[in-house]
Order: C-alpha cells, then structure tokens, then sequence
C-alpha cells in the first residue's frame, strides 16, 4: 500500500482508512470528554488530531501528485470527507469544554511544561477561530462556510491553471507555434515568460490573463466567504484572524513591513526598470515601454549578458548524485546527519522512479523517511513542493511515531548519454525543498500538533530559504559540484559570477512580491472592498510595483496562492528577512561549523511550532 499503508493498495482502500480514522476519532472524542484536566487532556487531543491528519494529510498529497486518476478521485474525496469533520470538531462544545477545563485550572496549568501548555493553547485557538464561544444556530453557520470555503479553494485552485482557448487566426502565423494546437484554435496554457520573442509574451500575457467570469466569481465568493467566516468569529477581517500566532501578529504590522520594504527598494527598483528599458529599446526600437510580460525575461536576459551563465554551461556540474551528495555532506558536517536510499517494498510507491530516503543521525538513529519524487511525468503539477504525509510524535507505548514527508520536484529525466542535469535555479530549488524536509525531520516534538513544519507561515520559510544561501556559497558548491564526465569541479569564477548574477534586478524582482503581498493583504482586509478585484489590481500594481497594468487582464484570477496562503503571502519576505539575519550572524563566517549547526538546530529547528517564532530566532 501507497506509504507502507496497508488499505491503500488500490483506490477504495482511502474509504476503508478514512472510516477507520473517523471510528478512532469518536473514541477519542469520547475519552477527552470524560478524561479529568491533566496532561493526558493534551494527549488525547494530540491523538485525535494525528488520527485525522493521518488520512487528510496523506490524501492532500495523492490527490494531487498520483498518475492514477481513480487513486486521486478518492483521496480527494477523503480529504473532503476529514476535513468536514474537522470543521465540526472544531464547533463541538463538549469536546471544547475538556480543553477549557484544563486551561481554568491554574494548579494543573501550572504544572505542565512550556510544550504542553503551548500545544493546549493553540488546540482552544483552532476552537476560537472556528467560532465555539457562538450560540449553535451561528456556529453551524461558520461550519458551513468553512466547507463552501473549502469546496471554493479547490475550484479556484483548479481556475488558476486552466489554459485559455483562441481562434488561431488572431495570432499572427509566425508565432503560431509556440503555443498547442486544437483544431482550429490554439491552446494558451501560461505566461511563456522566458520566451526571447516579445510578441509571443505580450499575446500569452494577455490570452492567459484575460479575465474569466466564472474564476472572478469564485474569487469574489471566496473573499466574501472568507470575510463572513472572520466577522462572525470576532475579527476585523480575514487578514487578522489569519495573522494570529504569527511572528507578525497582525495586519499592520505587515503594512508596515511592506511599506519599509517598499521605500527602501524604490530607487533601486527603478534603476532595475531602466536597464531593462535600454535592453528593451536595443533589440526592439520601435515599441520600447517596458511592460509587464517583459519584466522576467529581460531580468533574466541581462543576467546572462552581464555574466554569461547560460544555463548549459552549469548544468553538467550539477547532475542530481552530485548534488545529493553535497546535502549529504552538509547536513553530516552541520548536524550529524545522514541519507541513505531504502528498498520500497510493492506499492508503497506511486511512480516508479519515486525513491526512499531514510534520515539517520549519527548517535540518535534513524529520524524520519523523505520519500524523493523528483522527475516530471504527464499530470504532475509543475510546483515544487514538500508535504508532510505522517508527522512525528511520542506514542502511547513510548516509541516515536517517524516523520514521512514528500519531496516533488519536476527534474528532467536522465537520458542515455547523461545523467538527470539540474539547472542552478533547480539546484537552489533542490535546497529549498530540503530545507523544509529537514525541519520536518529535526523538528522532533512531543506532539503531532506542532511538528516540524507545523509551525506559523511565516517561520515556516526560514529553515528552507536558509538553505538558499549554502546552495549559493561558493565553499559549500565547492564541495560536491563535479563535472558529470571529467569529474573537474566548477571553476571558482564561475560560481562567483552566478552569485554576483543573482544581484542584477534582484530589487525588481522584490518589489513585484511586495506587490503581490500587499494585494494579498488588501484582498482580505476590510469589506467591501472598494473596488472590484480587477480595480484594485490595477490600482496596487500601479502604487506598488510601476508598470502599467494591462487592460483586459486579470492577474488575480491565476495567483493560486491565494488559497493556501490567504492573508500570509508577506511570509516569503518575512522569513527571508530572518533567514538572512541567521545566515550572516551564524554561518555566513563558516558554513560547515557544527557547533553552530548544534545550535541552530537546538534553537530553531528542534521546537517545530512548539516555541513561539520570535523566541527561537533570539535563540
């Protein structure tokens, strides 16, 4: 079965798990209401929580990444299912009781540990934000709207990738070819943002973008919605609800850190807008105005030009062993750790050339498996991510239930002359990944509830973009890139000058995401908003980012983070604020020092989100 779980060896096996975990979830439900206030309270509530992400987590990720459309189909069905009742859990008075009957009693309080009392604090925060202090006639209005959210999440998810259909015969022949053919229409299915024809990018810019009305519905319902569910429990708006246990804590303080941002790159961001102009007018001089579709390509072109770091010449230093290598060899200097390829048994994966690591330190054992599914295959979305599948926690019997997490990339596959080739962008993105793999593994809590990654947004960033800056050292590059054939390292001035690349318009590039944080935030702050969605694109992207907005576009209908991270978009320049502070005042001096690795580990990555954010980045 899919995970080493025996039901999931075929489609129907996700009714049989979800049935199981739902029949545990209703003993539980009843031992926490007869359970005395205690530490075992937290217990129960912790076991109850690992029942149900057992199933929701495993099958949020199925349902996206399996090749088998019937496996997919159930997992979705199953997440729907568990996260219904979850939503009802969350209103349900009894149960809330047991918990509120522990946080009364100050004795029993007063003799737990930071971790447990944290755990049971953030358990009442769920019950909170769900809207439990209602009469039941509003609290089954907030259930309600909890799952029309839910159901509105995935429409809109599903929108933000839909390709846009066009009678060929609008484009001009000559670039026809870019894009897939259907008949006699022409399929336009992205920005084609790298694409060196400037008539292409401007045509899928505006095809991609041109405004659907169904998306724009959803969008519209679902920031309503959102709105609604945060009134009726007692916020403001949805931005402040989200924003709670975060390490910035509410809306104006991302204001805040937005409009800072926002001033200190201005003058840079617009240095980066002319040099991209002069690009612009060079290879195009009749039609010179920098717009929007032009911005990722000619940032990109005038890295290449200034410091020549066509992708092919990298790629044959970075094959995927070499790098797998180097993290090997990182993660056992910093943190005596090590990864070691285990044997899948039938089943347990989805795609054969999914691979199984097992994470073992060198005094304390194995830590967790990282199952690696790295290549790209028809369906398979294009997003690199990592999902938790089991989180980690103290069992009952005293054993520690192990961390499964899943890597997805989407590498090229390797071919018969060579071996699978990464790009440095996929390097970095490789590191990424790792980072976050890494902090579900080291994140070793008590309880399942604040395990590794389950942590605030904003935090949750930091481990991963950290690993940003090793992959870009050049003593940590030095250590592991060998060319594929020669076995010749990357010369020095080569990786120095994809560093010194990774300047150029790099103010610009910031200031787009401060762009699309500050939407986020506006989106979900007061109601009504004052404009329609498509106003206040344009309004935002003319104050905040400067170039023109495009008539007859609507970038919002395809900014598919707005779903999971509504109201939390800042959290990328957040946690690469506190990254960088990490990074120069611990490792920038010596990458490899362990005592330091000892400690970021100990202060950082060890709580989970057991520890207030703040707390660990003084620790």
């Amino acid at each position: 079965g899919l995970f080493g779980v025996p039901e999931l060896s075929c489609p129907e096996g996700f009714q049989e798990a979800q049935d199981k975990a739902l029949q545990e979830s209703e003993q539980l439900v009843q031992k926490a209401c007869s359970t005395p206030p205690g530490p075992e309270t937290v217990m129960i509530f912790d076991q109850l929580s690992d029942a149900l992400c057992r199933v929701a987590d495993l099958a949020d990720f199925v349902k996206i990444a399996h090749p088998d459309f019937a496996f997919r189909e159930a997992a979705e069905e199953a997440c729907r299912n568990v996260g219904t009742v979850v939503e009802k859990l969350n209103t349900d008075v009894d149960l809330c009781q047991s918990l509120r009957r522990l946080l009364a009693d100050e004795i029993v309080m007063g003799s737990l540990d930071p971790e447990t009392r944290r755990v049971a604090e953030l358990f009442m925060f769920d019950f909170e934000i769900s809207g439990i202090h209602l009469d039941e006639e509003k609290r089954k209005k907030a259930v309600n709207l909890n799952v029309r959210i839910l159901d509105l999440c995935n429409e809109f998810l599903t929108g933000t990738h839909l390709p846009n259909k066009i009678d060929k015969h609008v484009l001009p022949e000559h670039i026809r070819y870019n894009f897939t053919a259907e008949g006699n229409y022409l399929q336009i299915a992205g920005l084609h943002a790298d694409c060196p024809d400037d008539l292409v990018r401007e045509a899928a810019y505006k095809i991609f973008l041109y405004p659907n009305a169904e998306q724009l519905s959803r969008l519209e319902e679902l920031l309503a919605s959102r709105h609604s569910l945060a009134q009726l429990v007692g916020y403001d708006t949805f931005a402040h609800r989200a924003l709670q246990g975060t390490m910035a804590k509410d809306p104006e303080t991302v204001r805040q850190f937005l409009e800072k941002l926002s001033d200190q790159l201005s003058k840079r961001t617009q240095k980066d807008f002319e040099m991209m102009t002069k690009m612009k007018m060079k290879l195009n001089p009749q039609n010179s105005k920098l717009m929007p579709w032009d911005h990722p390509y000619y940032s990109g072109a005038l890295r290449a030009e200034r410091y020549n770091i066509d992708p092919g010449l990298y790629c044959p230093f970075f094959s995927l062993g070499a790098c797998m290598e180097g993290l090997n060899s990182l993660f056992s200097r910093l943190l005596g750790v090590s990864l070691y390829a285990e044997q899948t048994q039938r089943g347990e994966v989805w795609s054969e050339d999914v691979r199984k690591l097992a994470v073992v330190h060198e005094t304390e054992g194995l830590l967790g498996y990282i199952y690696c599914d790295f290549f790209q295959r028809p369906d398979k979305p294009h997003q690199d991510c990592h999902f938790t599948v089991r989180g980690g926690r103290l069992r009952e019997n005293g054993e520690y239930q192990l961390p499964v997490v899943v890597l997805m990339l989407s590498l090229p596959h390797s071919t018969r002359g060579a071996p699978t080739l990464l790009s440095p962008g996929m390097m970095e993105n490789l590191f990424h990944e790792m980072g976050h793999a890494m902090h579900s593994m080291l994140g070793r809590t008590r309880y399942q509830h604040v395990t590794g990654t389950r942590c605030p947004t904003d935090f949750a960033e930091v481990p991963s973009i950290l690993m940003e800056y090793f992959a870009n050292d050049y003593r940590v590059v030095n250590q592991f890139a060998r060319h594929y054939k020669t076995g010749q390292p990357l010369p020095k001035n080569m990786v120095s000058r994809l560093c010194e690349s990774k300047k150029v318009c790099a103010a610009a590039d910031m200031q787009l995401q401060v762009f699309y944080a500050a939407l986020d935030q506006i989106y979900h702050g007061k109601h009504p908003l004052k404009n329609s969605t498509t106003e206040i694109l344009k309004e935002t992207q003319e104050k905040v980012y400067g170039l023109p907005y495009v008539p007859n576009t609507a970038w919002q209908l395809r900014f598919s983070h707005l779903v999971g991270y509504g109201a939390k978009y800042y959290s990328y320049l957040m946690s690469r604020a506190v990254a960088s502070m990490v990074w120069k005042q611990c490792f920038a001096q010596d990458p490899f020092d362990r005592a330091m690795g000892e400690r970021y580990r100990r202060e950082m990555l060890a709580h989970g989100g057991g520890k207030e954010p703040i707390l660990m980045v003084q620790g």
